[in-house]
């Protein structure tokens, strides 16, 4: 069995360094009060004997963690990845750590997560809720004790913390315009769990353009689903079985899209010739595919680093309204997959 050796204390820095052991716990900290001389030879012993900063027990007494929550649906995905190093630039430049974990698209695991960042005393959380999260009941233990929970990309309105999106209304509005535009008369939407507000405000501005563009609203032109690869196949196979074939499909995100056009290019199915595609998020499949994917490029650092920041900000004092919600810019890409004029 390994002996596992003694953990060194700063009473045994004081020792071998013939002070006290207060004024070696504020060298440690390079307290002002401490001359540089004496903080830089603590800090040597300390580093030479393998002192570790007991971070539990200063934040037991400093009631703070100095650590920051992040829960996302997914951590394989382009989008959140670069989210997340957006949060990390800025939290990490503040003298924060993470803790990030993945709801896997599932709110049981959310609520999990939420409980595991809670009793790790984060000092704060940034969450985009997973497709079937319907309610925040699990996020009330926190905000009842006054840690902010930031909701961003996919969020839930609530009165006590601000939240952070885009306005997918609008994106979807003018993605689907374009689409029509283009001379789509037959319009399709492939959309995700409208429990999700940014799901249900994306089909809002899909069916409001084709109704002020004067064309008919069709309820079976509408496939809800998880927005997977997977689920792309399913989407194509349904796209096929209907009695008039869509001229326009516009999906709430591009892998579901890229997924459905190249099980539709196995039938024969001409793109955008036959049918026109508009995606979302701008993924980097998005340039693989081919044709190119027209898409709503938003980008994700760009979010992450306000998400962060607008955190950073509460746990600082700074005065924000709760209710104040920041909306981010969004910008239609047209690429070949649009393109039939």
């Amino acid at each position: 069995m390994i002996k596992k050796e003694k953990e060194i204390t700063i009473y045994d820095i004081a020792k071998k360094l013939n002070i006290s052991a207060s004024t070696v716990s504020r060298g440690l900290n390079n307290d002002l009060t401490v001359k540089k001389e004496t903080v830089k030879k603590i800090q040597i012993v300390a580093k030479q004997m393998g002192y570790r900063l007991n971070s539990f027990a200063s934040n037991l007494r400093s009631k703070k963690s100095n650590t920051i929550g992040v829960i996302v649906p997914r951590l394989n995905s382009n989008f959140m990845a670069d989210v997340i190093a957006g949060i990390e630039k800025v939290v990490n430049n503040a003298g924060y750590n993470l803790i990030i974990s993945q709801s896997l698209e599932t709110m049981k695991k959310e609520i999990i997560n939420t409980e595991t960042m809670f009793n790790n005393r984060v000092d704060g959380l940034l969450v985009s809720t997973a497709y079937d999260t319907d309610n925040i009941e699990h996020f009330k233990e926190l905000i009842k004790k006054g840690i902010p929970v930031i909701f961003f990309d996919r969020i839930f309105e609530h009165t006590d913390w601000p939240t952070i999106k885009i306005d997918n209304f609008k994106a979807s509005y003018e993605a689907t315009s374009h689409l029509i535009q283009q001379g789509c008369k037959n319009l399709f939407h492939i959309s995700g769990y409208q429990t999700a507000s940014v799901y249900l405000d994306r089909f809002k501005g899909f069916k409001q353009a084709i109704n002020d563009h004067n064309l008919i609203f069709n309820e079976a032109n509408v496939f809800v689903n998880d927005l997977s690869e997977k689920s792309g196949e399913e989407v194509a196979h349904y796209i096929l079985s209907l009695p008039n074939l869509p001229d326009g499909v516009f999906s709430s995100n591009d892998l579901c899209a890229v997924s459905c056009m190249q099980s539709l290019k196995k039938f024969n199915i001409k793109i955008p010739n036959d049918i026109a595609f508009v995606g979302f998020n701008n993924d980097p499949l998005t340039k693989v595919i081919e044709p190119n994917l027209s898409t709503i490029d938003y980008k994700a650092s760009e979010m992450g680093e306000v998400a962060a920041q607008v955190l950073l900000n509460h746990l600082n004092g700074t005065n924000i309204k709760p209710t104040h919600s920041i909306i981010l810019r969004s910008e239609l890409i047209i690429r070949a997959s649009s393109l039939k004029v």
